[in-house]
């Protein structure tokens, strides 16, 4: 007869509270005194703890118990009674245990260096707090492609493998592929407008690789993308879309997962139902001279680092849009203001209380004149980027899209204080293992 086995979330929430349940997990913490072992066991849907009695299971499976590690992995079957001194409010009475794998005494305890926690990742994503932030984290990217699938997106594979750079050659991470060299994307957005042309609204979420010597608490090596690219949108059109994503993914996480938020313990629900739209706005001008006014030192057509992104995001509780940047300062692809001549069709969007940018994102050049003007002045060459250029030479249609940081939009949603909690396995400057 095969056992149906319960989950402990189901448990906790009084669904299965004077029934006799079967149960599989392993062992969070334990202790034993005289003939009762107190075990409270998780399964990944929650943690209960549970009473073993040496007369209610027998000498054999209590001996078991009573060896138990944390971590060891456990099956059991008992009834589930309430009681409120137990946590979550519920308590499982053993009538039968069983000790799948005993294992060995687990290396982590507590006050581990950060270091420490590191090398041993693999391990450390099973304490409580990892769970519930890779558990938020699988939401925030639900409700991304929720948000996109309601506005009649398609997502789009692109290649991981190219042979030509989105963001420029100094942080391009090279491979050899066959006999010849090729890298890893920094971006799927050119990819992404190739098939504009087929199906006008489409989104990428895939890994992208950048090869920044950074050691800060918001940049990855390898962080996962999400890149939605959009025929016949200016760029007004698309600093709503990008304004609504983020309203979406912030009020579904308030209203659904304040036990995650509780958890995790570094953000409450109401700050993230504060998150609506609209979203304050300033141009790089203004910007500058904002953060210039409150002391900092800025560089003539510089860019916006921690410190700046600080300043200016301080007053705010929602994200704050930069736009009208110098052209100089950005990409290639990055369309030009007709109306404000060597200023991009373009916005950064910066996460409040120094989250630092969550977006970029712009109107992208669409004529060929214009893009090979662009590409001339940046010394491009045609030749790598032909199949690009040959998307202007084809029934060609304004368009714009943007890029967003799926880790920086978990790191602020979380609050969390280093990105590398909000990816499962970090990679940076410095570490590639586990």
């Amino acid at each position: 007869m095969t056992v149906e086995y319960s989950k402990i979330a189901d448990v906790l929430a009084g669904k299965l509270t004077g029934k006799k349940v079967h149960l599989r997990g392993w062992v969070h913490r334990a202790r034993s005194s005289g003939g009762m072992a107190f075990l409270v066991v998780r399964d990944g849907t929650g943690v209960i703890q549970c009473t073993v009695k040496k007369d209610a299971v027998g000498e054999k499976a209590f001996a078991e118990a009573g060896k138990a590690y944390v971590e060891s992995s456990v099956k059991l079957e008992g009834m589930v009674k309430e009681d409120t001194r137990a946590p979550g409010g519920f308590e499982i009475g053993a009538s039968g245990f069983e000790l799948v794998c005993l294992g060995e005494a687990f290396p982590i305890a507590k006050d581990q260096s950060t270091e420490f926690l590191l090398d041993t990742r693999h391990l450390w994503l099973r304490s409580q707090r990892l769970t519930a932030i890779m558990k938020a984290r699988d939401y925030v990217v639900r409700y991304l492609r929720e948000f996109f699938f309601s506005k009649e997106f398609m997502e789009f594979a692109p290649p991981i493998i190219t042979k030509s750079g989105c963001e420029g050659g100094s942080t391009l991470f090279p491979i050899k592929y066959f006999d010849d060299e090729a890298y890893l994307t920094q971006s799927g957005q050119l990819y992404a407008e190739v098939f504009i042309y087929t199906y006008p609204l489409v989104f990428i979420l895939a890994p992208s690789f950048r090869m920044e010597p950074s050691r800060t608490v918001k940049h990855l090596a390898e962080y996962w993308h999400l890149e939605p690219e959009m025929a016949w949108y200016d760029q007004e059109m698309n600093m709503k879309l990008q304004e609504q994503m983020v309203e979406f993914v912030c009020q579904k996480m308030a209203k659904e997962h304040a036990d995650l938020l509780e958890i995790i313990g570094t953000r409450k629900p109401e700050e993230l139902k504060a998150v609506k739209g609209p979203f304050p706005r300033m141009t790089y001008e203004d910007a500058v001279d904002f953060v210039r006014k409150k002391g900092l030192k800025f560089a003539e057509h510089g860019d916006f680092g921690s410190d700046e992104e600080q300043a200016l995001t301080a007053e705010h509780e929602k994200p704050l849009f930069i736009t009208s940047f110098p052209l100089k300062l950005k990409s290639f692809y990055m369309r030009e203001d007709p109306e404000q001549k060597g200023k991009a069709l373009c916005d950064d969007l910066l996460a409040p209380q120094g989250h630092g940018e969550l977006i970029g994102g712009s109107e992208r050049i669409w004529e060929l004149d214009e893009l090979l003007k662009r590409m001339k002045q940046e010394k491009l060459s045609v030749k790598d980027y032909q199949w690009y250029v040959d998307l202007r030479k084809y029934g060609s249609v304004p368009h714009s899209g943007f890029g967003l940081g799926v880790e920086r939009l978990v790191k602020w949603v979380l609050n969390l204080d280093h990105i590398r909690d909000a990816i499962p396995l970090p990679r940076v400057i410095n570490r590639v293992y586990p």
